[in-house]
């Protein structure tokens, strides 16, 4: 047990099982589903295969950014317990939460002075994001100091991948961030983006590939361009999904195609937050790889 908390965000798209396995602490999320808030906390409150069913039939998803109060009410029980805290937050290139964050523990630090926080942009989103916690709860485990933690996540956050791709293209359109003209021609021609996360930490389209079956091939190809040791990729590897069908096809090619993966490639739900805005039919792969500079 280390002296102190490591913490991240529930969109970091784990399950509430493996962080408590791994010893990772998360704030929840706030999710409004036509007009109910609801809270993003890994799939207690509401389960993300049923947040996107709802879309399908309808419903309006929302999200807001976690308060700098809710943020002062997450940290101040571990620093009343005499831990320090390494929080992770989800990436500013998609959320201003990070703000949030650093303003609560700059705040908390005053009335605590024998207290650190440190808070420390993601640069990443989903089970990617997740994955980045995964490897940050090892080398805790290894015995680094909560300095020693704060500065390796900032090291190595970049080299964090991220690969997207989405085969409906309806919530894009429907939350402006591609045209309905543009949408439109791109679902009557099976239209799959492929989208990337940048190294500012935002989402990014690089490719428009036709039809599930291409789209699958090339996220995989992409994988071992960008992974260390290429096939011979020897580290973990996390998928997210809101299609479980098409997240396993996925699963299944990379296992296929890198047989020295440590362990299985581990397969979440996109939570409630990033489902929000992608909507069904996306899936995303996370792996390590060279570092992210465009």
């Amino acid at each position: 047990m280390s002296d102190y908390i490591l913490s991240c965000c529930a969109p970091a798209d784990l399950t509430p099982e493996w962080v408590e396995k791994r010893d990772i602490k998360f704030v929840p999320f706030n999710v409004t589903l036509d007009g109910e808030s609801v809270k993003d906390d890994m799939g207690v409150s509401l389960s993300p295969k049923e947040l996107v069913m709802k879309m399908q039939q309808g419903a309006d998803a929302k999200t807001s950014q976690v308060s700098t109060g809710e943020y002062i009410e997450y940290f101040k029980p571990f620093l009343e317990a005499g831990k320090d805290v390494v929080h992770v937050s989800l990436s500013t290139g998609i959320s201003g939460t990070f703000q949030s964050a650093c303003i609560a523990a700059n705040d908390l630090m005053e009335k605590y002075p024998d207290r650190k926080i440190y808070t420390i942009d993601s640069m990443a989103a989903s089970s990617g994001y997740g994955l980045l916690m995964e490897l940050a709860a090892d080398e805790r485990d290894k015995g680094l100091s909560a300095e020693e933690l704060a500065k390796w996540i900032e090291d190595n956050r970049l080299n964090l991948i991220h690969w997207f791709f989405s085969t409906d293209l309806s919530f894009y359109i429907k939350g402006g961030r591609i045209s309905k003209t543009a949408g439109t021609i791109g679902q009557v021609l099976n239209i799959c983006p492929l989208l990337n996360v940048d190294f500012e930490g935002r989402l990014t389209p690089r490719e428009k590939i036709r039809t599930k079956k291409k789209v699958i091939k090339r996220i995989v190809e992409k994988m071992v361009e960008e992974a260390d040791d290429g096939v011979n990729y020897n580290s973990k590897c996390f998928i997210s999904q809101s299609d479980e069908e098409l997240g396993k096809q996925v699963k299944d090619l990379v296992e296929e195609t890198f047989p020295n993966l440590k362990g299985k490639v581990e397969m979440f739900d996109i939570g409630c937050t990033i489902a929000s805005h992608t909507g069904p039919g996306t899936v995303a792969l996370f792996f390590r790889g060279k570092k992210r500079v465009d």
